[in-house]
């Protein structure tokens, strides 16, 4: 890393699993891969056709309110690109590539990029340096809240304005650098190539529906991880924030909470989160049932309601006091 070019191993605490049921969880299926795809993305057809529909035919309410579920249910591509970049979600390589690209492209992320932050996040997670993807504390507000859940002509400013930057390739900050230094050739043209297919790919896209006169197509399209994330901003802000850094323990960094079985779909199953880090191989379809099998060994797990009360008292905490972390609790027969 930048500042720490070859950080310790940490050997991190992990609940026991039989190896025979762990083979069975790591199991990936081509079948629930496709259910767990096809119905997010079969969602997105028919809001955004609704949206479509409503645009011409009925009130601005009305397509308003269609857009914002619409948007609601895009914004949780981010949870299906972050599994598709673990390559886990279909049992045959060549699926998962091929979704990969396609989520990436309709969400404006990077893939290349991502995977490179993100596999040093699950090795060495909230252990800066060594992690730089997620740095505690974390500072919510309610502003930004609304900002995700209404529209977010900021954030849509800001991933447009990286995207361009990389089409140039150009590196910024300290965590672009050292994920690709100068002497990673072939993974910075990788990160670059991809930047300028999204660029140039949405200014084809939006281009050629202009013409057509299409206008809703980029609406539902381009700008949907621009509006209506309230819901996705609150499951995904759940995973570390106000637990504590630089503990070898994924219970203690990490926090799981229970959701419907809608919202665990559209999240991907990522609200067993504590699961995920210390498994990864383990499809997202999985995960319920390996948090079935460890859950003797885990914290308390709580709802999204509240898990959120949790997190606003332990953020008012450390607005008192800045180094204040929550230790969770754990079961009495946990090793240590």
């Amino acid at each position: 890393m930048a500042n720490q070019p070859n950080p310790p191993k940490i050997n991190w605490y992990r609940s026991p699993v039989d190896r025979g049921t762990l083979a069975a969880l790591n199991q990936r299926s081509d079948f629930l891969g496709f259910m767990q795809t096809l119905g997010h993305l079969g969602l997105l057809a028919i809001t955004g056709a609704a949206s479509w529909y409503t645009a011409a035919r009925l009130s601005i309410w009305v397509t308003l309110l269609v857009l914002f579920l619409h948007g609601t249910f895009y914004n949780f591509l981010l949870n299906a690109f972050h599994e598709f970049c673990h390559r886990s979600v279909f049992k045959t390589k060549a699926l998962n590539a091929i979704f990969l690209y396609i989520v990436s492209f309709l969400s404006w992320y990077n893939p290349i990029f991502f995977w490179a932050s993100h596999q040093e996040h699950h090795k060495y997670t909230l252990h800066p340096p060594a992690d730089l993807e997620v740095v505690l504390p974390v500072k919510l507000t309610l502003k930004n809240f609304l900002q995700n859940a209404l529209v977010n002509p900021w954030e849509l400013y800001s991933r447009v304005r990286s995207t361009i930057r990389l089409s140039f390739g150009r590196l910024e900050g300290e965590w672009e650098s050292t994920l690709f230094p100068p002497e990673a050739l072939a993974a910075r043209r990788r990160l670059f190539t991809w930047a300028r297919i999204q660029i140039i790919g949405s200014i084809v896209l939006v281009g050629v529906s202009l013409y057509l006169g299409w206008w809703m197509l980029p609406v539902i399209i381009t700008l949907a991880p621009f509006y209506g994330g309230g819901l996705q901003y609150l499951c995904n802000n759940t995973q570390h924030i106000g637990l504590q850094d630089n503990v070898p323990d994924f219970r203690l960094c990490t926090r799981t909470i229970i959701l419907n079985p809608f919202v665990r779909f559209l999240y991907w199953h990522m609200n067993f989160h504590i699961e995920h880090h210390m498994y990864a191989a383990v499809p997202c379809y999985n995960l319920g049932k390996l948090h079935k099998a460890i859950q003797t060994d885990l914290p308390p797990c709580h709802g999204l309601v509240a898990a959120w009360k949790e997190i606003v008292w332990i953020l008012r905490k450390q607005k008192e006091d800045p180094t204040y972390q929550f230790i969770a609790e754990l079961p009495t027969q946990a090793s240590d």
